[in-house]
């Protein structure tokens, strides 16, 4: 329901912060590297998920749009709710969450508290491929686009498809082409390919 709010911080601790946009102060749940990540700013952008229970709604505040998709990776893993990835997000990097799962490194993951070995190798199972997929650094850093070609393969990524398989269908593409194309043009030119 909302990508990100924009606006004045006018609160911060190690759990949640506020947010005032258009008049209205938005309480948002954070984990620890967020709030790491937030520093001492006065002006801050932070991308968000609002989860809906019957009780209550709560929106979770993400410091970039990597950790935003992690949380939502770990989230659809059974048994693993939003409480508990905050708990795993503060408790070691997005960037060490990731590198575990795709290493299969069950070890690290049933450290952090609240994951048994159960719910630690549940997460390996069903993450391990999916992240392996989108690459690397896919999850970790907000993507920068240094042409059109770099933004249609991120939104190809995003659509599911594999880095490797996204960039062949991509160059064949523009190799056929021959000319310089919109992303848009990219992007359904690399699905009829797909």
């Amino acid at each position: 329901m909302y990508a990100y709010i924009d606006g004045k911080l006018t609160f911060k601790c190690p759990t949640y912060i506020v947010v005032e946009a258009g008049g209205v102060g938005y309480h948002l749940n954070i984990s620890l590297h967020t709030y790491s990540a937030l520093a001492d700013t006065e002006r801050c952008k932070i991308y968000t998920w609002l989860h809906v229970k019957e009780d209550a709604h709560t929106l979770y505040g993400f410091a970039d749009e990597g950790e935003k998709r992690l949380f939502l990776h770990l989230i659809s893993v059974s048994g693993i709710g939003p409480t508990t990835c905050r708990m795993m997000l503060s408790s070691i990097t997005p960037a060490e969450i990731q590198t575990a799962i795709v290493k299969a490194d069950v070890a690290l993951i049933q450290r952090i508290k609240g994951i048994g070995a159960k719910s630690a190798q549940r997460i390996v199972l069903e993450l391990q491929d999916k992240l392996k997929k989108e690459g690397s650094d896919s999850l970790i850093t907000m993507p920068q686009y240094n042409n059109a070609r770099d933004e249609a393969l991120s939104a190809l990524i995003m659509l599911g498809f594999g880095k490797q398989v996204a960039e062949k269908a991509i160059d064949q593409v523009i190799r056929q082409a021959g000319q310089d194309l919109s992303v848009e043009q990219m992007i359904k030119g690399a699905l009829k390919n797909l």
